[in-house]
């Protein structure tokens, strides 16, 4: 099954996990819209995957704006009668909070990143994912949304409990139009996610291998592979499931 005028959206797509897959679904075939919120890294980044003879073009928005998402969402469904696969990328950690002095403002903002996104985005892509061929919406959560995070990111992690509620929930919805839902669950990625961890305490930052079964960090190439075969024919029977990209971290011996 060719690729060739199917159309990827991709947000939070200008670094890290997001341009990898950006830059993997547009060598897969696909027409590929980056979403992000730095407009000069945005036109960056389609120059880059243009270069490589990738069709792509950026829209900027902030994904937790609900009428952002919705006029943007719809602008890239009418310009191109069509969405075929949605790649809810965007999201983060939002900073540390334990929940005595967490502001409500904060509460709100993590949640909104990592969930209401989802939300905005999903629902304002189904009327042209009912157009597409072989359509689907590919999530993230995260390993925090099973063990609730560490110190100060019980939020972060109760956000991306909500995301593999809401991923099962979708394909529930969306499976009478064939349209299926996944969510990928990556573990310790090494990308800028990371970064103040990294230069501020770069031996926890190595140890964290010794908990992952196959003894290394995962790079965002490890997480764009997955994306792909989720997005493609490949994966035509397969909706409502969450697939573990952490090189089984957690058992590490």
């Amino acid at each position: 099954m060719s690729n060739k005028g199917k159309v990827a959206v991709v947000t939070g797509a200008t670094g890290g996990i997001g341009f990898e897959v950006a830059k993997r679904l547009g060598k897969d075939g696909f027409i590929v819209v980056l979403n992000g919120i730095e407009d000069e890294v945005g036109a960056q980044r389609v120059e880059e995957l243009q270069a490589s003879g990738i069709t792509a073009e950026y829209y900027g928005f902030d994904v937790t704006k609900e009428e952002a998402v919705t006029s943007n969402i719809n602008a890239i469904g009418e310009k191109y009668g069509r969405i075929d696969v949605l790649v809810n990328n965007a999201g983060g950690l939002g900073g540390r909070s334990r929940f005595e002095e967490m502001t409500t403002e904060f509460y709100r903002f993590v949640m909104a990143l990592n969930l209401d996104s989802v939300f905005f985005a999903s629902r304002a892509a189904i009327p042209f994912l009912k157009k597409g061929e072989n359509a689907n919406i590919i999530n993230y959560t995260s390993i925090a949304g099973w063990n609730a995070g560490g110190p100060g990111a019980g939020i972060y992690g109760t956000s991306k409990a909500g995301v593999h509620a809401i991923t099962r929930a979708l394909a529930k919805d969306l499976s009478e139009y064939g349209i299926r839902v996944n969510a990928v669950s990556p573990g310790t990625i090494d990308t800028a996610f990371h970064a103040q961890i990294k230069s501020t305490k770069p031996e926890v930052f190595a140890s964290w291998k010794n908990n992952i079964l196959l003894g290394r960090l995962g790079q965002p190439e490890d997480v764009a592979s997955v994306v792909s075969f989720l997005a493609s024919a490949d994966a035509s029977f397969i909706t409502a499931e969450t697939i573990q990209i952490g090189g089984g971290q957690g058992l590490g011996i």
